[in-house]
């Protein structure tokens, strides 16, 4: 960074948010996953705000899938303080592609820091810390790492007593280390090049084992604090409850923990709202109906006496009077059939149940 120090620094950022969020699917036919709502707002807003909460003042949106609507949603990001800009891939190009693509809107020298965030994770960890660290010991990239109970559903990343990363391994029976990649990476922008442009590249299984294999210095910041990977339904909703009821901590959400977050909508008497529930400006809830963990989308209706626990309720869609849902996904404009019951993992389209 030419002897400077993060305080005098580019402050700039590139988060990645062009995935068509296949899991999440009915949700995101109409909706990119970084937009759709966790604790009553965008989710990427969480993640922006971190950003400008640890000193970051330009932010690259590296989009692809409904790439408009990211740009009508944030505009040039003044209103949360930030400079917003866009850049689209006219087809994937794998996380590492999407990097290197971006960073053609990038303004930072060869050794100032850029911070690269995955556009579906919410983190707790100190990010301001992670970037003093980066700076502090000169490294090419710096990873943050996160502490999981059984590292088997992830890939793990070993690191030497300095904090030195040694490999990147794919998923195992038996992993050698419970250290996880977090999806928050800061790079020395001249490093960004190294990445092959207009190719599709992954970043976890190419770029980061290609620049340990060539000598490059890759650390580790090594923290855990809350950490949700929204790329599933049953994860965004319960990222959302966590905002809600305080566990999630977020720069962008203001509201005191409680056990629901309602806009401007209908609530009838005898509702029970709880759980870290969100209901969307323009839903309704009918008479004695219970919403417990769930989220119900803008102009939602959920019926008199219906339950809905740990469940996504897409906007316009109307879930019929003593309907019971648990572990269900609606979509937008969907309807649930009076007294039905949706278990675990059932999702609903327009066309029916899938």
């Amino acid at each position: 960074m030419g002897g400077g120090t993060y305080a005098d620094a580019m402050r700039e950022a590139v988060l990645l948010v062009g995935g068509q969020g296949t899991r999440l699917r009915p949700l995101t036919l109409t909706t990119p996953k970084p937009l759709l709502p966790v604790g009553g707002i965008p989710f990427l807003t969480h993640q922006l705000a971190a950003l400008r909460q640890a000193g970051i003042e330009h932010v690259v949106l590296a989009t692809s899938y409904r790439a408009e609507i990211f740009t009508d949603t944030f505009g040039d990001g003044s209103p949360l303080g930030l400079q917003v800009t866009y850049v689209s891939e006219d087809h994937p190009l794998g996380t590492g592609g999407a990097i290197r693509h971006a960073s053609s809107r990038l303004t930072a020298g060869d050794d100032d820091p850029v911070v690269i965030l995955n556009g579906d994770v919410l983190s707790g960890h100190d990010l301001r810390g992670q970037i003093e660290f980066h700076e502090r010991t000169r490294a090419d990239v710096t990873l943050h790492l996160v502490e999981v109970a059984d590292a088997r559903a992830y890939g793990c990343v070993p690191t030497a007593d300095d904090g030195r990363v040694t490999a990147f391994l794919e998923k195992m029976d038996h992993p050698i280390t419970s250290w996880v990649n977090a999806g928050s990476y800061v790079f020395r922008r001249s490093v960004i090049d190294v990445i092959p442009r207009d190719e599709v590249v992954s970043v976890e299984r190419e770029t980061f084992p290609g620049l340990l294999s060539s000598g490059r210095d890759v650390r580790a910041w090594q923290q855990t604090a809350y950490w949700c990977d929204v790329g599933t339904p049953e994860a965004l909703v319960r990222c959302s409850a966590d905002v809600v009821l305080g566990v999630a901590p977020s720069a962008a959400f203001s509201s005191a923990a409680a056990q629901a977050w309602i806009a401007e909508s209908a609530v009838s008497d005898g509702a029970v709202l709880s759980g870290g529930s969100t209901v969307a400006a323009g839903a309704r809830v009918g008479e004695g109906a219970q919403v417990d963990g769930s989220i119900v989308m803008s102009d939602a209706v959920i019926g008199a006496g219906a339950t809905v626990v740990a469940s996504a309720v897409g906007a316009k869609a109307v879930v019929g009077d003593g309907a019971r849902l648990n572990g269900a996904v609606i979509a937008d404009g969907a309807v649930v059939a009076p007294g039905a019951v949706l278990g675990p993992g059932t999702r609903v389209s327009g066309a029916g149940v899938e």
